[in-house]
């Protein structure tokens, strides 16, 4: 018996719709509000063992955003966006394990034995983790949180680009960032001035394979 699937059109339509922009209209800003309405959205999220390493700062402030330029090579989105949102990821996440579960067991989503189950197994786990291996976690997870992030911007009529090219130690620099947390990227959101230009994907046979790996030479 085929399972019927429910395909929801909006959703498809954001998906496809979401391209990355680099040109912004500067004189369209948006609020603090609009802002946390979008990162809420993105920390729904999933993550390792629920740790949620995500950490963000927003830089609005326009003559931050001036002495971010060079630091992201000069790349016009940091000035003309509404928003730069960079995605850190705590690398000792594991930390915050009482209060997230204290707040599961609050909201009546998990009884105190398991959470004190759960407490117990993410501290030993992820506490004997080489730095090596909280990092890839950190990034893994951070991500997860970027791409919704983005998406969540399309689906409220906004745009978006990831941004890997910049300085991460010059930026680190700038905000005076432990080294507990990992860059992942930088996002660029605000309203598009041209819209982004769409692009090509590799067909599905070259990059999928089903019950074993089919690689190219």
């Amino acid at each position: 018996m085929e399972t019927q699937v429910n395909i929801n059109p909006a959703f498809s339509q954001v998906l496809r719709e979401r391209h990355s922009v680099r040109k912004y209209d500067s004189s369209r800003k948006m609020s603090n509000e609009e802002i946390n309405d979008l990162l809420n959205d993105a920390i729904l999220a999933p993550s390792s063992s629920n740790l949620q390493p995500w950490r963000f700062i927003v830089i609005t402030d326009q003559a931050l955003k001036e002495q971010l330029l060079p630091i992201a090579f000069n790349q016009q989105q940091v000035v003309e966006s509404s928003a730069i949102i960079a995605v850190l990821g705590d690398l000792e996440a594991y930390r915050n394990v009482n209060k997230i579960w204290d707040s599961a067991v609050e909201a009546g989503l998990a009884t105190p034995e398991v959470r004190d189950m759960m407490v117990e197994n993410s501290r030993n786990t992820y506490s004997n983790f080489s730095r090596e291996k909280q990092k890839e976690i950190a990034l893994v997870d951070g991500g997860l949180v970027s791409m919704q992030l983005m998406l969540a911007a399309k689906a409220k009529g906004y745009d978006t680009v990831a941004m890997g090219g910049y300085d991460a130690e010059k930026f680190r620099e700038m905000f005076q960032i432990p080294p507990r947390y990992a860059t992942v990227m930088l996002i660029a959101v605000g309203h598009a001035a041209v819209p982004g230009r769409q692009t090509s994907r590799l067909p599905l046979e070259d990059i999928a394979s089903y019950n074993g790996f089919k690689g190219q030479d």
